[in-house]
Formats: structure tokens, sequence, C-alpha cells
């Protein structure tokens, strides 16, 4: 089940899309799942000794299918001032700057805080992150990779979810749990509505958290 959240005014609402994995997030409107926050482990050293069959309890546990979590972030509103700029190279507007603050106290106080970050290395894409990482620190813990192909690809119609899903299971390893990926309409917006089965519209720091089960990433079918 989702829930539509409206942030300005807390009103929510009922929403049954296709699959139960979709969650879309917005500023200022929210769509938010019934989700119990996962735990996220501190990254202290630890020694520890096992016994046989505790290790073999472990490797059974590391076997199972687990919940993986996928977040869709369109990047926050760009600026306009400077018309001389390429479109790649447009800075965030203030008003952009704020949401990104908003996105990321929204994020976390879902649990919905990534391990692993792929983004379009466009200029506001990258401030989207920037200022999401000084606001909180689970986003500057994460593992983050700029990849340029975000930016072509979401401009090809069709095109952007098979290539979400290969950089994910590229980049990602099966003890990461929660994937970020940031970029651009209209191809992150295609990806939602297909990853979900059901038409997500993503305005500027719009979300979309979407959940399946798989034992790795790989195993991970975000199209069923």
């Amino acid at each position: 089940m989702i829930m539509m959240m409206n942030a300005a005014v807390g009103n929510i609402f009922p929403f049954l899309p296709s699959l139960s994995k979709t969650l879309s997030y917005s500023s200022p409107t929210l769509f938010f799942p019934i989700l119990s926050p996962r735990t996220r482990s501190t990254r202290s050293l630890v020694i520890e000794t096992t016994t046989v069959a505790e290790a073999q309890t472990s490797e059974e546990a590391r076997s199972e299918s687990v919940a993986r979590r996928l977040i869709l972030l369109r990047h926050a509103k760009s600026s306009w001032d400077d018309r001389s700029l390429r479109d790649h190279d447009r800075p965030l507007s203030k008003a952009g700057q704020a949401d990104a603050i908003e996105v990321s106290h929204k994020l976390q106080q879902l649990g919905w805080i990534p391990e692993l970050i792929l983004s379009s290395d466009a200029v506001r894409t990258k401030e989207t992150l920037k200022t999401m990482q000084e606001q909180v620190r689970g986003f500057l813990e994460a593992e983050v990779h700029f990849i340029s192909s975000f930016y072509s690809i979401a401009a090809m119609d069709g095109q952007t979810a098979e290539h979400l899903q290969h950089a994910i299971c590229k980049f990602s390893r099966d003890e990461i749990l929660t994937v970020m990926c940031m970029g651009h309409n209209r191809g992150w917006e295609e990806a939602a509505s297909m990853f979900s089965g059901t038409s997500i519209e993503l305005k500027t720091c719009n979300a979309a958290l979407l959940e399946a089960t798989g034992k790795s990433w790989e195993e991970v079918n975000l199209f069923d």
C-alpha cells in the first residue's frame, strides 16, 4: 500500500498502485509506503570469534532474499539567471536549494538513506547532492559515483529504466540494500512509471522510492 502525503498540510490519503513496491516523494507532495525504517549499521571495526555453526547460519542468512530499495530522485530546481550557461552547467536556484534540504530530511525521517548513490554529472544534480550531504550525514557517508550517461540517457525515450538497472548492477554489491539514482526528466519519470507499473509524475526534487526482494541486485527484476 502507498500513502500520499502533502508536506504543506500533512493530509494523508490512501493510494493503490498496481505494484506494492512503489513510493513517490515530491516537494511539497509526498507519496509514502508503510515501511519500517532499517537501522543503519555503524562503520566501526569489530573483531569477533565465530563458531562453525554460527558461520553456516550467517552464510544461509546472506543467501536469502532481502528487501532492496531504490530511490529515483530528480534534481532540485535549477537557476536560469545566466542564459549563457550550457544546460549541463546550470546551478541550483535558491528555491532548489531549499527543496534539496527538505527532501534530505524527509528521506531521513523515512529511514531511506542510501548506501550507494549514482548521479548525473550535471551541475544541478551535483549541487542537489551536495546540499543533501550538508544536511544529513548519511548521504555524506554513502558511496558516490557520477555517471555522465545519466545526463544524456534521460533525453532518450524509453531507454532510461534499462540503463539504470544495468548501472545499479554494475556499481552495487549484494550487501548494499538501498541505492539512490539522481538524474533528470523525462527519463526519470519514465523509469519510475515503468518500474512501478503506474503513472508517476516527478517534478523537480521529486523522488520515487521502490522496493523489491532479491538475493542480489542482479536477481531483482525491477520490471516485475
